[in-house]
């Protein structure tokens, strides 16, 4: 059991690690290292040996291994990202890397993605060391750098390079997962991640002919991209549900009482009210517009024109995905993956899945856990190279009005003191008995 030295240090490293400025902006400008340094130290405080790794410099991942206590059981991983999306201080009402503890809450970029989680990991691992105990499965510690850009100088360098560290890993756990759903009505509901849609980030090319802007031109690159932009806009995916999602709707339904017509999928969403939000966005794929860019001058007609989209797409499905977007642009634009990463599934039937839904039970007997797809994706993409089966568990006991995914990349993040608790004595029962 967690003592009350891991519910005090929890909230004392989230605020720490906020304060450590691990902003990615992508294209390489971000340093992790402090924030490693501070992992590390932690770490070795529990009497771990961290290795500090790196691809390029300042971009630090750190990884350790506890034995367990059943040499003959499988390892797992649990991994959290040490970087921070960007935060403008001008439009929150605490400074985004102050870290301050106002009201029983920890402020700050990284409360909720994912320094609060880092945090978790340090406190539940620095708690086994004072009480002497070990895990029966051997547990692999990684913090990353940038996973909220490539991965490239994270979980990837890590995947790649130095799969050894990973060696006996079958399952490993990260963000996204067994956080507090209210849904309006007086329940809770828990969903642990079973599943990810894939990454498609796109990067969309028009060529034309280049041309005073008081002419006709019927060549004209902006055109015939906004052209395709606008289709790919307006697109309506089919209908496509994976294993987590049947799963997902299925004991969503059950908790509601309502028939699971698989047959009217948007109606069986419509009878879910809030609910709905858990799957809604992991029934399709999807790809939204998100970048233009166009010309030098304003009567110039320019040769090329190039636009940005992000496209998601679920597992199994990145040929649909493709051959859609063959479609869509059509024969005047080019399209080529700016970044690309896997869908990923677990299984929702397996004894890992199962002791993450025991652990809830037991701090949250009130909630009810169900799996889900991640709409976006985590470092356990990266991870799955080397055969690991990715879940989203992360736990949070959140109060009735606070917005968890709202806040992921928001303005105001922050987390409840309450919900770090009960998330180290939730990763803390899950952990000794996985």
């Amino acid at each position: 059991m967690a003592d009350q030295q891991a519910l005090d240090e929890v909230v004392r490293f989230t605020s720490d690690l906020i304060r450590i400025d691990t902003t990615n902006r992508g294209g390489g400008d971000c340093q992790e290292r402090p924030a490693a340094e501070y992992a590390a130290e932690q770490l070795a405080g529990a009497g771990l040996e961290p290795l500090m790794l790196e691809r390029t410099e300042g971009r630090t991942n750190v990884v350790a291994r506890i034995e367990g206590t059943d040499p003959s059981a499988d390892a797992v991983l649990i991994h959290g990202h040490l970087d921070v999306v960007p935060a403008e201080a001008a439009d929150w009402s605490v400074h985004p890397f102050s870290g301050e503890v106002r009201d029983g809450v920890v402020w700050g970029r990284g409360a909720v993605d994912m320094k609060n989680m880092d945090a978790m990991i340090l406190a539940v691992v620095r708690s086994w060391a004072r009480q002497g105990l070990r895990p029966r499965r051997d547990l692999v510690i990684a913090f990353t750098a940038d996973e909220e850009a490539s991965a490239e100088d994270g979980s990837g360098f890590l995947a790649d390079e130095h799969p050894e560290l990973f060696e006996g890993c079958t399952e490993g756990i990260s963000e996204s997962g067994a956080f507090t759903f209210h849904d309006g009505a007086g329940r809770q509901i828990y969903p642990i991640g079973a599943g990810e849609r894939g990454t498609g980030w796109l990067k969309l090319t028009a060529n034309g002919r280049a041309g005073h802007g008081s002419k006709v031109n019927k060549e004209n690159a902006v055109t015939r991209l906004a052209a395709a932009v606008t289709r790919i806009g307006e697109h309506e995916w089919p209908l496509r549900l994976t294993p987590t999602v049947r799963a997902a709707l299925a004991e969503l339904a059950a908790l509601y009482g309502i028939e699971t017509d698989l047959s009217d999928v948007d109606g069986l969403l419509e009878k879910l009210g809030p609910a709905a939000k858990l799957v809604e966005a992991t029934v399709r794929n999807s790809a939204n517009p998100t970048m233009l860019q166009a010309g030098y001058k304003l009567n110039v007609i320019p040769g090329e024109a190039v636009a940005y989209v992000d496209g998601r797409y679920l597992p199994g499905g990145e040929d649909e995905f493709r051959a859609t977007l063959d479609l869509l642009t059509g024969p005047d634009v080019d399209w080529e993956f700016s970044h690309r990463e896997v869908a990923l599934q677990a299984p929702v039937d397996s004894p890992t899945y199962a002791g993450m839904r025991a652990a809830v039970e037991e701090f949250a007997p009130e909630g009810h856990v169900v799996p889900y797809c991640m709409s976006g994706g985590t470092d356990a993409k990266q991870f799955s190279r080397l055969g690991i089966t990715g879940y989203g568990f992360a736990p949070l006991k959140l109060p009735e009005g606070f917005d968890y995914q709202a806040l992921f990349h928001g303005v105001d993040e922050r987390v409840p003191v309450e919900a770090l608790h009960f998330g180290v004595r939730v990763l803390d029962r899950f952990l000794r008995t996985a």
